[in-house]
């Protein structure tokens, strides 16, 4: 006998609709949520930025930071004594901070990093794997590879044997996308003759090669970590002609689709990387390289390009001459709502309203801005750092400053 729909009580009719959205999602392969510790912190894709906790009476200055989605973090910090009469007797003492998630403020943990002597640089680099878990790698090139990974939020660390530990066909949450050299990894890019894509494991600190490797030639430049739309993002240059194109997938590394940018010219000499970002009603790519004419800048910008349907088509909405600014960028350009778009040049700042077209000097914004689990991240001074999700509204913070500090908000 069939029993009328509206007969069914409300309770149990939620929970046979539960039920069968599970197992339509179990069936399609439909992703499952993400960890509760994993979820980015109140605020949503684009909404409010989080509140992170004050820093600023730790040791030293911060030689690096970086977050987890849930808003704990790390950060490295450098506190040097100089002699400039006998420079091989300073020497630098290298330090851990940890935010705990939900903490009120930045403990100092246990440092896996040597002391430094005078003539040495700080050369340390940290990526955050999740909360509680972070590689610190220092070395490469001329000196060997060490790193240490710890899953306590750094209250221990172990070594990592820094070569390749087997593959993975996909990006684990937590990961971070990074290019190692195919044939000695650890060595640096313009000693090796291709590059390949590795995920670093938020289990144990490993590289892992990517099963599935875009065609971007042989050296490839990922970002380090997803977009806020779950995008990976990867910039090179096409086989056989060199333009500039870049790569996404949308399934965590299992397959990718790679577009060309519309470049400047085939004449041009190719560039040296791309950088993408997501933002609330686009994505915009910016590609670095050589300029023709004009005061020599660093990091020279030599194009914009916009896309409203993921990066499926670009549009170039600026190129760069000698007397157009910005001619630099610093970083990532900061997208906005309503075709707002920022971007960070070497003297100042510059902000577009209408995707990039046109853009109009700002009286700051020459700090540089990448890409984090929870926002885009600026640091404005030596100690003070912004977050935003938006582009719009910042929530400001700070690290390590030293002499009295204050911080504010937009």
């Amino acid at each position: 006998m069939r029993v009328p729909v509206s007969r069914v009580p409300a309770p149990l009719r939620a929970l046979v609709a539960l039920l069968l959205a599970w197992l339509l999602a179990a069936c399609t392969g439909g992703p499952a949520p993400a960890p509760r510790s994993e979820r980015p912190v109140d605020g949503g894709m684009f909404g409010a930025p989080p509140r992170i906790a004050d820093g600023a009476g730790l040791p030293g200055w911060a030689s690096g930071v970086g977050f987890a989605a849930d808003g704990s973090g790390f950060t490295l910090l450098a506190e040097c004594v100089s002699d400039p009469g006998r420079p091989e007797n300073g020497f630098c003492r290298q330090r851990v901070a940890v935010l705990d998630p939900g903490a009120e403020r930045w403990e100092q943990r246990v440092s896996p990093l040597p002391e430094l002597r005078g003539t040495e640089g700080v050369s340390a680099r940290l990526w955050v794997l999740g909360p509680g878990r972070a590689l610190i790698e220092d070395g490469g090139g001329e000196e060997p590879l060490r790193g240490w990974f710890t899953a306590d939020g750094g209250r221990s660390w172990r070594g990592v044997d820094p070569r390749p530990a087997g593959r993975t066909p996909d990006i684990p949450v937590g990961a971070a996308l990074v290019a190692e050299c195919a044939s000695d990894p650890g060595a640096p890019t313009e000693s090796c003759a291709r590059e390949r894509l590795a995920v670093i494991s938020p289990r144990d600190g490993r590289r892992r090669e990517l099963v599935a490797q875009p065609a971007l030639g042989a050296h490839p430049r990922p970002a380090a970590v997803a977009e806020p739309d779950g995008s990976w993002w990867v910039s090179g240059g096409e086989p056989g002609t060199g333009r500039a194109v870049v790569a996404v997938s949308r399934d965590r590394g299992r397959s990718w689709s790679v577009s060309r940018l519309p470049s400047p010219g085939p004449t041009d000499p190719p560039s040296w990387y791309t950088s993408v970002v997501v933002g609330p009603d686009a994505v915009y790519a910016a590609e670095v390289g050589e300029l023709e004419g004009g005061e020599p800048v660093k990091n020279p910008l030599r194009a914009l390009y916009r896309s409203g349907d993921g990066g499926r088509t670009w549009q170039r909405t600026w190129t760069t001459g000698p007397d157009r600014e910005p001619r630099s960028l610093e970083g990532l350009p900061v997208p906005g709502p309503g075709g707002r778009l920022d971007v960070a040049a070497q003297t100042s700042g510059h902000r577009s309203l209408d995707g990039g077209r046109t853009f109009r000097e700002l009286d700051d914004g020459t700090a540089y801005v990448r890409r984090t689990a929870v926002g885009l991240l600026r640091e404005d001074a030596r100690c003070r750092y912004e977050l935003t999700r938006d582009g719009v509204r910042w929530s400001a913070f700070l690290l390590a400053c030293g002499d009295d500090a204050s911080v504010g908000g937009s």
